[in-house]
């Protein structure tokens, strides 16, 4: 059975990048009846938090991601002792007396060479009398992994193709640290073996990893998975993605007002192509057409026009009772409490200009007092005298009419043309009055959704 995981680390809330890679490998699992671990790797005591797990969970299944296994690495300790065991008993691995100080002084001799730095086996030299000696005298020490020190490591990536290392350049890693806690490379070598994990797919930062976890693969005997690294995200100047430019948590996009099926569809087309057409497509047909030779090797660009779009597309599609429940809460906490039968007439002027939920409080003088006005709009339009005496005019004379749709667009066009003006020269300024905008729904549906009293209330307060 194919059997994929995603592995966050709880240092943090599950941000968009990482949904990518949990989406990707989600999409994978379903295309092939496999299944989707979700291992949280929580090894680094000081920095894995329980608000952060709980934040992948909650964040995983508002996305609609569902896993079939679950596991925590800090209860798998026992298991990565043992293993560790039978590679030292092998003769597979090292202990390292070098200490900090010692290791620090050989960095910066790389650096004045302008190399990258490569542990150099020091105590993987030493002769059996001084290792023996070292540990006589209780000193600290790390377990290394002995590297093969010829030859090359291969690995055959299904996204980026056959990829070559010179085991020359690739360190002594490594496995357990002082304390005795193991390190990442081998923890998710022992996981994924033992969870019987056929394809990893992952972040193409991931890729100086894989030649240590081949070696450390083939040294325990273990069956070597499939490789599937997949390309960075950028931001749309093709630099790294920051979170002004998207790297947000899935949370904070909840919190903006997107919904979970327009991320996504955002999110699988990032890195991966379907159609050469079609943008838009249901979870069910995106889970149909995905396909690891569909993803691409170049990074993929973090786009928020098209994630907007398709976020306004999604909402579109559902009734205007269900775009009220989905607003009602923005609005709430933006201090807004709307009458259900009014916010129902605002969602119907308001639902095809929403590209987020957030975007119904742009509408919020439908439900409150408009006590701040266009600066820029109140300097064009209320500062003439005449345009003022004309406005006001209007106001006296809309006052006998009905407030109707229709009644209002004949009045103020029959206005406009008796009094020798556009008809633009009336709506801006009436707007304005209105909403404090100079941009709006259909101003005379606007009029009649506030209802005469209101909008002769605020035609009157401006001037």
């Amino acid at each position: 059975m194919v059997t994929v995981r995603f592995a966050p680390s709880p240092t943090g809330n599950l941000h968009i990048g990482g949904a990518r890679t949990a989406l990707f490998n989600y999409l994978f699992a379903k295309n092939q009846k496999g299944k989707l671990i979700l291992r949280i790797e929580d090894t680094d005591k000081e920095r894995s938090k329980k608000e952060y797990e709980e934040n992948i969970f909650a964040s995983m299944k508002w996305l609609g991601l569902e896993w079939d296994e679950v596991y925590r690495q800090s209860e798998r300790m026992e298991i990565y002792k043992e293993y560790a065991k039978k590679m030292e008993t092998s003769g597979h691995t090292y202990r390292c007396y070098c200490t900090k100080e010692e290791l620090d002084q050989k960095r910066k001799i790389y650096e004045k060479l302008k190399k990258p730095y490569k542990y150099d086996g020091t105590c993987r030299k030493l002769p059996a009398e001084d290792l023996s000696k070292k540990e006589n005298e209780g000193r600290p020490y790390v377990v290394r992994f002995k590297m093969p020190l010829t030859g090359q490591t291969i690995l055959n990536d299904l996204v980026r193709g056959k990829i070559t290392f010179e085991n020359t350049e690739l360190d002594d890693i490594i496995i357990s640290r002082t304390d005795g806690i193991p390190t990442y490379n081998f923890c998710v070598v022992v996981d994924d073996a033992l969870m019987q994990v056929t394809h990893i797919i992952r972040g193409e930062d991931h890729i100086s990893n894989t030649p240590r976890q081949i070696q450390l693969y083939t040294a325990m005997g273990f069956k070597l998975p499939e490789f599937a690294h997949i390309p960075l995200i950028l931001a749309s100047d093709k630099s790294r993605l920051s979170k002004r430019a998207g790297a947000a948590a899935v949370t904070e996009y909840k919190e903006e007002g997107y919904l979970p099926i327009a991320i996504v569809n955002f999110l699988a087309l990032l890195g991966c192509s379907y159609s050469a057409t079609e943008e838009i497509f249901p979870l069910s047909e995106i889970i149909n057409r995905f396909a690891l030779k569909n993803v691409n090797k170049s990074p993929a660009i973090f786009d928020f026009t098209k994630l907007d779009y398709l976020n306004g597309y999604y909402i579109r599609q559902k009734t205007e009772a269900e775009i009220a429940v989905l607003v009602r809460p923005f609005l709430l906490n933006a201090g807004i409490t709307p009458d259900e039968s009014l916010l129902l007439k605002v969602v119907k002027l308001e639902k095809e200009r929403l590209k987020k939920l957030t975007d119904i409080t742009d509408a919020k003088y439908f439900f409150t007092e408009v006590t701040e006005y266009d600066t820029a709009g109140m300097e064009k339009h209320f500062k003439d005298p005449l345009k003022i005496e004309l406005f006001k005019k209007f106001r006296g004379e809309i006052a006998g009419i009905d407030f109707k749709t229709v009644e209002l667009e004949a009045f103020t066009r029959s206005f406009a043309e008796k009094n020798g003006k556009k008809l633009g020269e009336l709506v801006h300024p009436v707007r304005l009055a209105l909403t404090g905008k100079l941009i709006s729904p259909g101003l005379f549906e606007v009029m009649e959704v506030l209802g005469k009293d209101v909008c002769l209330k605020r035609l009157g307060k401006i001037v």
